[in-house]
């Protein structure tokens, strides 16, 4: 994880956000957010 992904998770997980848009699919379909579960990669 690097400093952009974390930023990008800890703003999902404060916001309860769990629909992110990213072109990093490898990555954010590891990442599971407090409370969330998986996150919803939108490219």
């Amino acid at each position: 994880m690097d400093l952009a992904d974390a930023a990008l998770v800890r703003v999902a997980e404060k916001e309860n956000l769990r629909r992110v848009f990213t072109v990093d699919r490898r990555d954010f379909s590891v990442y599971r957010p407090l409370r969330l579960g998986r996150f919803i990669i939108t490219p």
